[in-house]
């Protein structure tokens, strides 16, 4: 029980000293408990197994691919997003507290977070040996509150600076929407922030997240007002943006109170950011997501097909999601039959203009995605918003409908929409595209299914 205790300090902790032995037992240790934890879960739910070499991978989207189109797909993505959070607080915390132990400063375990860098980090850290002077102990006072509202504040101030600077650089400079911008920048605001709070006195463990989070938040309310995104797509990054922030609030801290870190430091890091940014492009892995749904309709699949192939206009949605401006579809067309004709499905910010590449009535439909419009019309107080990610970083490709026949003369209505994600981590993203496309399925097939069993209904005699 000590043994697990004393392990537990080691892992999670941000006390103790980490050596190289215990750095490399502790990452493969833990590395291979969770890899047979994801293996064991995704089999269960779907059947399929994982490639140990995906662990290589610093993306892992293959893994949320393997959940979509799964009746518990939605729940597992969301399993797999908390199962990694303290796996990945043990490797920040360990990373630093190893680079501080082989004489580094402490803030490049902040590279644990940068696809690609990772791995090199985590490989020099093992090799590295540890240095006789390097320490990582207590260094200031019992905490006081002298001043703690200025040193808040500075904090605050430096997170926000760094957000809003990195923001702009990463999405109307760089063009890129990934782990610089949605990783990277909110640790190193979390830690920047926390650190200046720390560095003359301890404060409180509360006061220092608080630092992180508010950083994150006046960040989303800065680019709000200055039209640079709209309010759900700062919704969607927010618990995101301030969980990193509060990763880097407490190595911010720790930094500042055991490990002799200097102003000086953070700033070489700070001002470091721009260049991970530069090499963020090299490491970027697309990878393509399905997503599926199905419904059951009292027709014979002969009944549905007209449906499928091209269907009148659907009723206003009612979800909460499609009024703040979520792109829902609204009626469907086509020209032509069979492979090479030409549908055109209406969504509320444009058409989606869909050669057929299969057409086996009335058993499948199948299309490519020749152009499409935006995801989103993004909610904010100013009109013809268009931040840069809504043209290129979420990109459908294909889709298709499955009529399978049952007993009774009933249709299994299946769609499936191919689609890729060029935004990291796309393990969190993938959380929404999954759920949002789900609901424009479900919206297509129950109109689908409303309008056949209206058509196939026994007219009633009149009286």
């Amino acid at each position: 029980m000590n043994e697990i205790k004393r392990s537990l300090h080691l892992w999670f902790g941000l006390r103790e000293r980490v050596g190289r032995g215990a750095y490399i037992w502790s990452g493969l240790g833990l590395m291979a408990f969770k890899f047979a934890v994801d293996a064991a879960v995704v089999y269960w739910v779907t059947g399929a197994a994982i490639d140990p070499l995906v662990y290589l991978s610093p993306v892992l989207a293959h893994r949320q691919s393997l959940a979509a189109g799964e009746p518990l797909g939605d729940a597992l993505l969301l399993w797999m997003a908390a199962w990694a959070l303290p796996f990945a607080w043990v490797g920040l915390s360990m990373s630093l507290r190893r680079a501080v132990d082989a004489g580094l400063p402490g803030l490049v375990g902040l590279l644990f977070f940068m696809p690609g860098l990772n791995f090199m980090l985590m490989a020099a850290l093992c090799v590295l040996p540890s240095k006789p002077t390097s320490t990582w102990q207590a260094t200031h006072e019992a905490p006081v509150g002298l001043h703690r509202v200025k040193t808040a504040m500075l904090g605050t101030g430096i997170g926000l600076g760094i957000g809003v600077a990195m923001t702009l650089l990463s999405t109307l400079v760089l063009g890129e929407y990934g782990s610089v911008l949605f990783v990277i920048t909110p640790v190193m605001m979390g830690a920047a922030g926390s650190f200046m709070h720390n560095r003359t006195r301890p404060r409180t463990l509360a006061s220092s997240l608080l630092v992180g989070s508010l950083s994150v938040l006046l960040v989303g309310g800065v680019l709000l007002l200055t039209a640079a995104e709209g309010v759900l797509c700062l919704v969607m990054a927010l618990p995101l943006g301030v969980a990193m922030a509060w990763f880097g609030a407490l190595a911010g801290r720790a930094l500042a109170l055991r490990s002799g870190a200097t102003i000086r430091q953070v700033s070489v890091a700070v001002l470091a950011l721009p260049m991970l940014g530069f090499v963020e492009p090299t490491a970027r892995v697309t990878r393509l997501f399905v997503a599926h749904s199905q419904i059951e309709i009292d027709a014979p699949p002969e009944a549905v097909w007209p449906n499928v192939i091209g269907f009148s206009e659907l009723p206003e949605p009612g979800r909460w999601f499609f009024e703040l401006g979520v792109a829902y579809p609204q009626r469907a067309r086509i020209e032509g039959a069979g492979v090479g004709a030409v549908r055109s499905c209406e969504f509320s910010t444009g058409p989606f203009v869909e050669p057929i590449t299969a057409w086996v009535p009335p058993h499948r439909l199948a299309f490519d995605v020749a152009s499409q419009p935006p995801p989103m019309t993004e909610l904010s107080p100013y009109r013809e918003l268009h931040p840069p990610h809504l043209d290129r970083y979420l990109r459908s490709r294909k889709g298709e409908f499955r009529l399978v026949a049952l007993a009774g003369g009933r249709t299994r209505l299946e769609g499936r929409t191919w689609y890729e994600l060029d935004i990291f981590p796309a393990s969190y993203w993938s959380i929404f595209s999954q759920v949002l496309i789900g609901a424009i399925h479900d919206r297509v097939l129950t109109h689908i299914k409303v309008l056949t069993e209206s058509a196939a209904a026994p007219t009633r005699p009149s009286h």
